[in-house]
C-alpha cells in the first residue's frame, strides 16, 4: 500500500506520522516513511516570486538574514511498533494548523506552539526533558521569529539547545522534515548537538541557537519542527 501526503514543507514529517498511526491502528506492521524533492525551474521560480531567497548561505536565526536556500535529498525511516532494538523511539507527534496565511507564519507563532505542545502531550514527556530542538528555522525574516516566539512560549527562560541544520542542507521543502528526523537521530545516537551553520549575530527577535562545543552531549529527547505553507505544522 502506497500513501502520498502533500502539506508542503511539513509533507516528509506528517507521512512519519501517518505511518505512526498505521502502525497503531493495526493496519500495518512496517512501514517505510519519509520523503524526497528535486529542484527544478518551476520549484525555485516559485519561491523567488515570494523574494525569499538568499544568494548567499541562509543564515537561521541571525539578525541579517535575507532568506533560504533551496536544496534536494531525500531521507526514508523504517517504522516498527515496539521494535526494542530500534535506533530511536517516536514518543509522540502533533500537527496543528493556525490557517494565518498562505505563506506566512503568524506573529506569536500559534501553530507551531500548538503543535509542539501536542507533541509533548502526547509523548507524555515534560518539557524540562527536551535535550535538543531541530527547529523548521528557514533563514526566512518571517518564520525565525515566529519560530522563536513559539519556543519562548514553551520553555520560557529554560530553552534547550537549539539549531537549524539548513544552513547545511538547505531548505528541501518536502523532504525536510525526514532528512531532519535522521539528522536528529544521527545526533542522539552519536552524543552531539548540530550546529546553527552561518549564525553569527544575535537578533533579539529570534532564540540564541547553538553555535557548537567541545563536549560530547546526551541526547535522549528532542523535537523536530516542520512547519509548511497555509500553516500547516
Amino acid at each position: 500500500e502506497v500513501c502520498t501526503i502533500s502539506t508542503a514543507c511539513s509533507s516528509a514529517i506528517n507521512s512519519i506520522i501517518v505511518g505512526c498511526e498505521m502502525l497503531r491502528s493495526g493496519e500495518a506492521d512496517i512501514i517505510i516513511a519519509g520523503g524526497s524533492e528535486a529542484l527544478s525551474k518551476f520549484h525555485l521560480n516559485g519561491f523567488n516570486t515570494l523574494h525569499i531567497l538568499d544568494t548567499e548561505v541562509c543564515r537561521p536565526f541571525d539578525a541579517t538574514r535575507v532568506g533560504l536556500n533551496l536544496g534536494e535529498g531525500a531521507a526514508f525511516v523504517v517504522l516498527q511498533k515496539d521494535k526494542v532494538d530500534g535506533k530511536a523511539y517516536i514518543g509522540g507527534y502533533g500537527n496543528k494548523c493556525d490557517a494565518f496565511h498562505q505563506t506566512a507564519s503568524s506573529d506569536d507563532g500559534e501553530g507551531a506552539y500548538l503543535a509542539m505542545c501536542e507533541a509533548l502531550e502526547s509523548s507524555g514527556i515534560d518539557k524540562s526533558q527536551i535535550d535538543y530542538i531541530n527547529a523548521h528555522g528557514t533563514g526566512t525574516p518571517n518564520n525565525d521569529p515566529s519560530e522563536s516566539v513559539a519556543l519562548k512560549r514553551i520553555f520560557s527562560d529554560d530553552m534547550p539547545l537549539v539549531s537549524s541544520t539548513k544552513g547545511f542542507t538547505g531548505h528541501t521543502t518536502s523532504a525536510s522534515g525526514s532528512i531532519e528526523t535522521v539528522i536528529c537521530v544521527l545526533a542522539m545516537q552519536n552524543n552531539f548537538v548540530p550546529v546553527n551553520y552561518g549564525f553569527g549575530h544575535v537578533d533579539e527577535t529570534c532564540i540564541h541557537p547553538f553555535e557548537g562545543d567541545d563536549k560530547q552531549h546526551r541526547m535522549e529527547y528532542v523535537i523536530c519542527n516542520s512547519f509548511g505553507f497555509g500553516g500547516n505544522d
